[in-house]
């Protein structure tokens, strides 16, 4: 394209939102997860800072601590905040098909970009995830 031609591309608003602070020295890390049908995806976890991201193709199961499961669809955003939350599940909800999402993670300095909760932690916060 040169300078004098008019663009013709869009530009369409999926996710608007006040980012947390991020200490300096964070990484960033974009990840392609690919879901084959009915997967549950990654067991329970936490990302040490938030996390934004977008569905590309299928349907997921989006659930994390304190907010009830919800559907997200091919060509709609999320995010979440990281740190202390837990994120129960980002599952393919699709039985027959793949589900894929890309995920943009911001990470605090020296921390692991994802930790996996155990059963006794799980337990304790019971409390704090939604009902089903």
């Amino acid at each position: 394209m040169t300078s004098t031609q008019a663009s013709r591309s869009t530009l369409t608003m999926l996710l608007d939102h006040v980012t947390p602070v991020v200490p300096d020295g964070s990484e960033a890390m974009t990840v392609e997860v690919d879901l084959p049908p009915g997967d549950p995806g990654a067991a329970p976890h936490r990302h040490s800072g938030p996390v934004f991201g977008y569905v590309v193709e299928g349907a997921i199961v989006f659930e994390l601590e304190g907010e009830p499961e919800r559907i997200i669809r091919a060509g709609e955003a999320f995010w979440e905040p990281g740190g202390d939350v837990i994120h129960y599940q980002a599952a393919n909800q699709l039985a027959d098909a793949r589900s894929r999402f890309i995920a943009v993670m911001l990470g605090r300095p020296g921390e692991p970009m994802l930790t996996f909760v155990d059963a006794a932690e799980l337990e304790e916060r019971r409390h704090l995830r939604a009902a089903r």
